[in-house]
C-alpha cells in the first residue's frame, strides 16, 4: 500500500522520508494538535513534554479513524523557536521513536512568528491512508 520514494543516488535522510507514494485505503487527514492533554491543559511547558504529547494526540485522532502510527505519510510541525527545536533533539528523539516506532513519513518542520494557543511550543498535523 506505501512505497518510499528514494531517488537513485540520493543519500537516505534521517528521519524522515523524501517521498511516499500510497494507493488504496482512507485519507486521514488529522488537523494541528498542540500538546495539551484530553481537557486542554498543557502539562509540560517545554518543547519535549509538548512535542510528545502533541504527537500522541495525532494518534489519538487517527485511532479514531482506525489509523496507527504506520499509516502516518505526512507530518507537518510548527515550531516557535529553532533553537529550542533543536535544544529539545534528544528528548523528542525518544518520543517520536516510543510512539511512532522506526516509521518515517515525509515531514516538514517550519518556524513561525505564533501559534493561537499561547502556552503552545509547537503544534503538528498530519495526513494518513488507513487500508480499509
Amino acid at each position: 500500500m506505501m512505497q518510499i520514494l528514494q531517488p537513485p543516488g540520493w543519500a537516505r535522510p534521517r528521519g524522515f522520508s523524501n517521498g511516499i507514494a500510497v494507493g488504496g485505503g482512507k485519507t486521514v487527514y488529522v488537523a494541528g494538535q498542540v500538546g495539551w492533554d484530553a481537557a486542554g491543559r498543557f502539562v509540560a511547558k517545554g518543547f519535549g513534554g509538548q512535542f510528545r504529547q502533541a504527537l500522541a494526540n495525532v494518534l489519538a485522532v487517527l485511532a479514531e479513524a482506525g489509523g496507527r502510527a504506520e499509516h502516518v505519510v505526512r507530518l507537518t510541525w510548527y515550531v516557535l523557536d529553532r533553537e529550542e527545536y533543536l535544544a529539545s533533539l534528544k528528548e523528542v528523539g525518544a518520543a517520536y521513536r516510543e510512539l511512532m516506532g522506526r516509521h518515517y513519513p515525509v515531514m516538514s518542520v517550519l518556524q513561525v512568528a505564533g501559534l493561537v494557543e499561547p502556552e503552545a511550543r509547537l503544534e503538528i498535523e498530519a495526513t494518513a491512508v488507513v487500508p480499509q
